[in-house]
């Protein structure tokens, strides 16, 4: 795993109409009037972070990160519908198609999983993370259900054999009105099913950081995590003003023999523009996957936030001197 991999993020672009009373651009709207991505800071060289310039028509910015386009490295996602019905169980299904437009069928394993699809409303609300199952003609399929309207984004994270890693991104809709949420303040603390997740450490743009998040339950550490797909953890970062993507898993892994198991677990970040970021801690623990949620703002001061846990935390996790060995979320 390597020591610091890059997370991107998301802009959450705000709906205004859907089916009649509401329409989205592809690029979306700002999430804040903050978020522009600026154009000075250093590339982003993680292999699955490149984008075709040939293939979307787009330059190869420094600050464009993955998830931005349905075609990149020469793979195309092919959408087999483009609609969901809210509180309804839904099947998705696509194909990845290679250069020649066929069907690819072998995927790498990467985390246990040979996809991962992440699913969010525009605004940022409505996070799944599922793992799709494959057919023998290429063909991907999973049952999601959706609790509210609105336009989705759709992220592929995959690595055919012998190909390159990439993550593909796409739109589908939940007709019905809606009200978008708006979030522009930091949310460093979230509690999900009596859990209190807390994230400490600020996000630098064009640097690594280090983000921990610490896990309470009942005011007691978590200190007996689960492994999830290989790790405590899983960071899925979302920029809000283009929706662009990225995926890091902790610093540090199960069985290294250094790493323990909570309540403490490290991710090294690093975003490559100033902006408003959503972030996803997808973690388990008694055999449930839950997912925190947490919102950075970037154009604040970078000093280090302080609110560091006191006693019985004094014992960190040891990370190892290795971070993941891919730039978006691949298994």
């Amino acid at each position: 795993m390597r020591t610091a991999t890059k997370v991107s993020a998301f802009a959450l672009g705000l709906v205004v109409a859907f089916g009649g009373a509401w329409t989205v651009g592809a690029a979306a709207g700002p999430f804040g009037a903050n978020t522009a991505p600026s154009d000075d800071h250093p590339g982003d060289d993680q292999e699955n972070g490149s984008v075709d310039q040939a293939a979307t028509g787009q330059p190869d910015r420094a600050d464009r990160l993955p998830g931005l386009a349905a075609t990149d490295n020469g793979y195309t996602l092919q959408l087999s519908e483009n609609s969901v019905v809210v509180g309804v169980p839904t099947t998705i299904s696509f194909r990845i198609l290679d250069e020649q437009a066929a069907p690819i069928t072998s995927y790498a394993v990467e985390h246990e999983k040979r996809l991962h699809l992440i699913l969010v409303r525009r605004d940022g609300t409505g996070y799944q993370h599922v793992h799709p199952d494959l057919a023998a003609d290429g063909m991907w399929s999973t049952t999601v259900t959706v609790a509210a309207a609105g336009t989705y984004r759709l992220y592929a994270d995959f690595k055919p054999e012998g190909g390159t890693k990439t993550t593909l991104g796409a739109d589908i809709d939940a007709p019905g009105q809606f009200q978008p949420q708006r979030v522009d303040d930091p949310v460093r603390t979230d509690t999900v099913d009596g859990y209190e997740v807390t994230l400490d450490g600020e996000l630098q743009a064009g640097r690594s950081s280090t983000v921990t998040a610490t896990i309470t339950r009942n005011g007691q550490p978590v200190a007996d995590l689960q492994p999830y797909l290989g790790a405590y953890g899983h960071l899925v970062t979302l920029r809000s003003a283009d929706l662009g993507y990225l995926h890091v898993h902790p610093l540090g892994e199960p069985g290294d023999g250094r790493t323990r198991p909570g309540p403490r677990v490290q991710f090294a970040v690093e975003v490559p523009s100033a902006g408003i970021y959503r972030l996803y801690l997808d973690f388990q623990h008694q055999e449930q996957v839950r997912t925190a949620e947490f919102v950075l703002d970037v154009t604040q001061s970078n000093a280090t936030h302080t609110n560091a846990p006191s006693a019985p935390f004094s014992a960190p996790n040891q990370p190892t001197s290795s971070a993941p060995d891919h730039g978006g979320h691949g298994g």
